[in-house]
Order: structure tokens, then sequence, then C-alpha cells
């Protein structure tokens, strides 16, 4: 290795791994983990294209690492313990005086890519929702499947939700979102002949001193773990191939309206994305035909085109 003026880098580790396991009380498996993350990047410092002093490491080398790391397909999960891992050892560094600043301080690997979330077909929702319910429980959690379906409500607004805050007459509920946002939705058709049915036997759950929409055996407001828990036995009791949580709902009931109706801004509107470009991870559309939607659309593009004639 090349690092001249380096103190002996083996004498180095051995005090950090001395710290580690003395001070910090890591057991030998984490230490040995830490100290072959470190390994790696020593080892990737010193070949001839970036030689440079671990000493003198700064910011730029680390992307340059990271980078490497990334384009060798490396999950970010795996590039952030490998960070972490180096971040404290500069720490260390720095509290021991080698160096004058933590060149790892503020960096995070490359973002995650966004992945289109998981949905279920509307055949599959389909046949989750023919359910028979036969007591109340199963009314409740009818209610509740077909809520998340028909509106796209967050599992958080869900549970949160009063009795005040359903008009069935008029087919709409209104949920307080994200930053204490108010917004109300529509209610579809079968969703508000389940919640109907549901409002018939709750009653048989708890008195009439209970605000909360939904209730649970204990005759209180139903955690958002029960709901999560109960959609897993309906996927189990349903036989689907695939997870179901309230978020895959919710998801589903984006895809399908976005499909339905092309209308990025309505959807918008019914998941309470404050920002645009969170909705857009349900477009499928390619660039090619958003460009073709610009161009016809956009009084800017229409008028520089016929300029152009």
């Amino acid at each position: 290795m090349h690092h001249q003026s380096d103190p002996d880098i083996n004498k180095l580790l051995e005090a950090y791994q001395q710290h580690l396991s003395d001070e910090k009380h890591y057991s030998p498996l984490t230490v040995s983990a830490y100290l072959s993350d470190l390994q790696a990047f020593i080892d990737w410092l010193s070949v001839s294209d970036h030689d440079v002093l671990l000493l003198q490491v700064k910011i730029h080398h680390v992307r340059g690492w990271l980078s490497k790391l990334h384009h060798g397909g490396l999950a970010v999960k795996t590039m952030q313990r490998k960070l972490s891992s180096v971040r404290r050892f500069y720490h260390w560094l720095l509290r021991e005086n080698y160096v004058e600043a933590n060149p790892v301080t503020g960096l995070t690997p490359l973002p995650r890519q966004r992945r289109l979330p998981e949905t279920l077909t509307a055949e599959q929702i389909d046949y989750l929702l023919l359910l028979q319910p036969e007591n109340p429980i199963e009314f409740r959690d009818c209610a509740i499947l077909e809520l998340f379906y028909s509106s796209g409500v967050r599992l958080s607004e869900l549970v949160g939700l009063d009795l005040t805050d359903l008009d069935l007459q008029q087919g709409m509920v209104r949920v307080l979102g994200k930053g204490n946002k108010q917004r109300d939705l529509p209610v579809g058709r079968q969703a508000i002949k389940a919640l109907n049915a549901w409002l018939a036997v709750r009653p048989e759950l708890c008195g009439t001193e209970e605000p909360a929409l939904f209730v649970s055996k204990q005759r209180r407001r139903i955690s958002a773990r029960s709901v999560q828990l109960r959609l897993q036995h309906w996927q189990r009791e349903r036989g689907l191939g695939q997870k179901l949580h309230p978020h895959k709902l919710r998801h589903s009931f984006a895809s399908h309206m976005l499909e339905s109706s092309g209308d990025l801004r309505a959807v918008q509107e019914l998941l309470g994305h404050a920002d645009i470009s969170t909705t857009q991870i349900y477009t499928h559309l390619d660039f090619q035909h958003l460009a073709n939607v610009y161009d016809q659309a956009h009084p800017r593009a229409r008028r520089k085109k016929e300029d152009d004639e």
C-alpha cells in the first residue's frame, strides 16, 4: 500500500479495533464486519488511479468509491452499511485528532430507485371483495377493504376517521391527511353499501359515546396494526398469492383511476399528494408519449410549432 506519510495503517486499525471492542463493547462479529468494510475502502484507496492517503481523504474520494460500488450493482442498503462503517472510522480519527474533518459527513448513497408500487388487478380486487360477512367484525373488515380501494385513503387516515367524517347521502368522506390537511373524497357505490351494513351492526361492538368509525373487539378505535393483521387474515382466507397491505389497496386505487381517467391532477388530489412528482410513480407513460401530449396541449409548445411552419 502506498501511504508513505500515514501512520502505520495496521497500528491504526488495531487501535480502532480496540476502541470498538473495549469502548463500544461491540460483538466480535460486528467489529469484524466494520473492519471488513473499512479494509475494502482502504484497498480501493490504494489502487494506483486513486492512490490517496487515508488521512487525506476528501469527500470526492468517498463519492468516487460509492459510485464504483453502485456501478458494481451493490444494493443501496449494503452501500449504506459500508458508508456507515467508514463514517464511524473517520469520526474516531477526528476524535483522536488524526484528521481535521470527517469526509463522510452528510454523504448518503445514491437515492433508491422509486419502483412502481405493486398493485392488484381489478379482477383480483373483485375476487377479494366478494366477501360474505357473517358477524360484526367481518362487516367492519368488508367496509374497511371497500373504503381503502374506493377512496385510496392512507392507513393512518382510515383509522383516524370518526362517524362525523362520513356523509353517505353525499357519498363522501372527509379525511385528515399529512400536514393536517383535510380533503373530501368520493365514496363508491359498493363502499357505501358496505359502510351502511357495518353501521347497522356497529352498536354490537361499541356504545354511542365512541366517535371512531371503525372499532375493535375492545370497543374502542381500531389500531393501524389491527387493520394490517386483518388484511393479512383476508389475504390468507381468499388465497391471494401476494401480500395484502393497506398501501397496496391505495396503490391499486391510484393505478386503476389513472388508467381509466388519464387525469394525473385528479389522482393527485384524491391521494392528497402535495407534489405531483409523487403521483407520477403511478404513470406507465413513456417519455415520447408525454412529449406528444405536451406538444398538443401546452400553449407555448403549440405556438412554437406554428412559428416554425
